[in-house]
């Protein structure tokens, strides 16, 4: 076999892989900025398309944040493939932490309290009589003013940084491939 392993992989080994895995946890996450910086489309359609990405990835619309992305992007002319990449920021670390900054920010800002911080919440009745009307005002409200005041920020930064870096790489890559050609091009010395 191709790539099979020389010695198999222990229980041990999986389980240990499974939590912390060889090649490292930001793997992933470097493999999604090389693809994002390799896109070919221009440096403004593509940071726009990481920054509406990132924005939608604050949304509380658990589920609809790429079509609402790549929908938003398609609509302002962004790179589609940047805004639905981008929208892997909000993944199961770093959601918890999205979703309770933009509440309390959501709450602060409308001036609003919330009846349950702190005590037991009743989830079996909150799934059998779930209403969007019943969510609106306490929940999807708060996170929804929250998350454009969070999501913001994150965008305006998440596009600086992507412009700057894809005008970077595109001009590196086009120096690299002039040199390459020049060299090919160029007849043998004898």
């Amino acid at each position: 076999m191709l790539f099979r392993r020389r010695k198999p992989a222990t229980w041990r080994d999986r389980v240990r892989e499974f939590f912390w895995p060889r090649k490292g946890l930001s793997r992933p996450f470097r493999y999604l900025g090389k693809r994002i910086l390799r896109l070919s489309a221009t440096p403004h359609a593509i940071a726009t398309g990481v920054a509406i990405g990132m924005l939608s990835a604050f949304t509380p619309f658990l589920g609809l944040h790429v079509i609402l992305a790549v929908l938003v992007s398609y609509l302002l002319s962004g790179n589609l493939v940047a805004a639905a990449l981008a929208t892997t920021f909000a993944n199961p670390l770093t959601l918890p932490f999205i979703w309770a900054g933009t509440f309390r920010l959501g709450e602060w800002m409308l001036g609003l309290t919330s009846e349950h911080s702190g005590g037991p919440i009743d989830l079996r009745h909150l799934f059998e009589h779930l209403k969007f009307a019943d969510l609106w005002a306490p929940v999807l409200k708060p996170m929804l003013v929250g998350s454009f005041a969070l999501g913001l920020p994150v965008a305006v930064f998440a596009y600086g940084a992507t412009l700057v870096a894809v005008r970077v790489f595109q001009r590196r890559r086009s120096q690299r491939l002039v040199e390459q050609s020049a060299r090919v091009l160029t007849p043998p010395t004898v």
